[in-house]
């Protein structure tokens, strides 16, 4: 632990990590509790799997037509790809087809597919693939974390909106239509803030493992308090506290730094489920 802040005036990376950590704790923390209350977290799933076909067309686009595309990120199209796949994703939920949850698996595995292929036809990027997929905290560039402080920011002023209808709909959303709440948007713009969230993550513990930050730390919290409010707060500083703390605790060791995070998330959980037991 010493040597992370030893290093920290040497290795400006890690300074950006920790920053890049924090940000995706904070949106984690204010998404999770309407995710964890509406029961959505298998869609967090989709809308991640959907990005990876994003960050392989930016990757190839990037590549095939630099002239016009090369200033394109890999967070820029997996940006687009997952709120694109949000607002899908909405539609077919809304019509009541009952093989939804069939076309949504479809999606998962189709929208990765699509972005591993891309990558195949674009030399020299393989390698950055997986850094995406399972993260990369060693190297966060300044780029990303203004990019994630901008979806932040985002995140942030919409539920500062959309809060009393979005704790409608996630307690009762029967009742929420009755009283002229807007269901179908309002799950809309709830489905494009995860999509938000699923790209803060993606730096921080990769496309595969968002749903271990983005559920975990809400699920946790919420066997502890009650009311929302309180769920976003506790949850929010246990999501910044297992964003940062085991990155800080496994520097100079063979530990991978992700891997650390989503086992951290996952022991807090059940430490979290023990004491509930045990408080009953």
């Amino acid at each position: 632990m010493i040597a992370f802040f030893r290093d920290m005036s040497v290795n400006p990376f890690l300074m950006s990590g920790l920053i890049a950590g924090l940000l995706a704790g904070v949106a984690c923390g204010v998404i999770g509790p309407y995710v964890v209350t509406r029961r959505i977290v298998f869609l967090s799933g989709a809308l991640s799997h959907i990005a990876v076909g994003g960050v392989g067309a930016a990757f190839f686009l990037a590549y095939a037509f630099p002239r016009y595309c090369g200033w394109l990120a890999p967070l820029h199209g997996a940006t687009a790809a997952a709120l694109l796949a949000a607002i899908f994703i909405n539609w077919i939920t809304e019509r009541g087809n009952e093989r939804s949850d069939t076309i949504i698996g479809a999606l998962w595995a189709v929208g990765m597919a699509i972005g591993i292929l891309l990558i195949k036809f674009t030399p020299g990027y393989q390698g950055e693939l997986l850094g995406y997929l399972f993260g990369n905290l060693a190297v966060v560039p300044w780029s990303h974390v203004v990019w994630m402080a901008i979806l932040d920011i985002v995140i942030l002023a919409v539920v500062l909106l959309f809060h009393k209808q979005f704790l409608a709909v996630c307690l009762d959303p029967q009742t929420a239509q009755l009283q002229n709440v807007s269901v179908s948007r309002v799950n809309l713009v709830l489905l494009c803030l995860m999509a938000l969230t699923v790209i803060c993550l993606m730096q921080v513990v990769g496309l595969i493992l968002v749903l271990a930050l983005l559920c975990l730390p809400a699920a946790a919290v919420a066997q502890h308090v009650t009311g929302m409010g309180k769920l976003i707060v506790g949850s929010t500083l246990l999501g910044c506290a297992l964003a940062t703390a085991p990155r800080i605790a496994v520097y100079g060791t063979p530990v991978s730094p992700e891997a650390a995070i989503v086992l951290a998330a996952g022991g807090a959980y059940l430490f979290s489920l023990a004491l509930a037991g045990l408080r009953r």
